[in-house]
């Protein structure tokens, strides 16, 4: 009877383990000028962090006052970096050549950076294709996003990622007006998507997730609560991201698909 139950547990456990461990990296932190604290990227890598994607442009045509000063700091803790931009429904062209030139202007020399940071200057870029309820400017679209992606593919000669939880990502891809040839183009984009309560699974029309957000601001209903943590270093509510391989191939992944201006 004993060994019975012995066995059974086991088997839970075996069953349960793949759902914990087989994610891949929990070792991306995203941030805004929302964060009020001054972040340590220091004790971040120490606890695993591998890469920081920061804000660095919101509507209208605004720049982040903190992505300057926290891309060198993350840099210099040894961090990969990234760079977001907040969409709305503006000129979509306009909106990435702003978003790019902060990006480019921002660049720190690499003469400054210690040799082994200089290498990592490059920025994964991003477009948030959220819901637009608190800044002027309207919610982006479907043609616009489109229109956005093509404009940084034509300067930088990459697909941004596209970021979008995962309700909205199949409401607007899979909604009136959204055509066949609009999710071809958007699928160029890797996929960075958020969802606070389970893992993704609707990611059409992506084969699979790139990166997944499973908390910000707090809010987090996944267990066990070990291995999907909610703070990081001197942050308590931190938005933290896993990504879909292992450290190895996430630095891989961050630098195929960075933009070195």
């Amino acid at each position: 009877m004993i060994l019975r139950m012995k066995m059974s547990i086991l088997h839970a456990l075996l069953l349960l383990a793949p759902s914990i461990s087989a994610f891949g990296s929990n070792s991306v932190v995203n941030m805004s000028h929302y964060d009020l604290m001054r972040p340590d990227f220091v004790a971040m890598k120490s606890e695993g962090i591998v890469g920081v994607i920061h804000e660095a442009t919101f509507p209208r045509y605004a720049t982040d006052n903190r992505y300057h000063e926290r891309q060198d700091a993350a840099l210099r803790a040894g961090l990969l970096w990234g760079a977001y931009h907040f969409g709305d429904a503006t000129n979509p062209i306009t909106q990435a050549d702003h978003f790019l030139n902060v990006v480019a202007q921002s660049r720190p020399a690499i003469r400054e950076m210690p040799e082994s940071e200089g290498r990592r200057s490059g920025a994964l870029l991003v477009l948030d294709f959220e819901k637009n309820g608190h800044y002027p400017g309207g919610t982006m679209s479907v043609g616009q996003a489109v229109a956005f992606v093509n404009r940084i593919k034509e300067r930088t000669g990459k697909y941004p990622g596209l970021y979008c939880s995962e309700y909205r990502l199949r409401q607007m891809l899979y909604g009136a007006g959204a055509s066949e040839s609009q999710r071809r183009t958007l699928s160029n984009c890797w996929l960075w998507i958020a969802n606070y309560h389970f893992q993704p699974r609707n990611t059409a029309p992506w084969d699979r997730w790139d990166m997944w957000q499973y908390t910000g601001d707090g809010k987090c209903d996944l267990r066990p609560r070990s291995a999907y943590p909610k703070s990081v270093a001197n942050i308590r509510k931190a938005e933290r991201n896993i990504f879909n391989g292992n450290n190895a191939a996430l630095q891989s992944f961050w630098r195929s698909n960075a933009w070195y201006p």
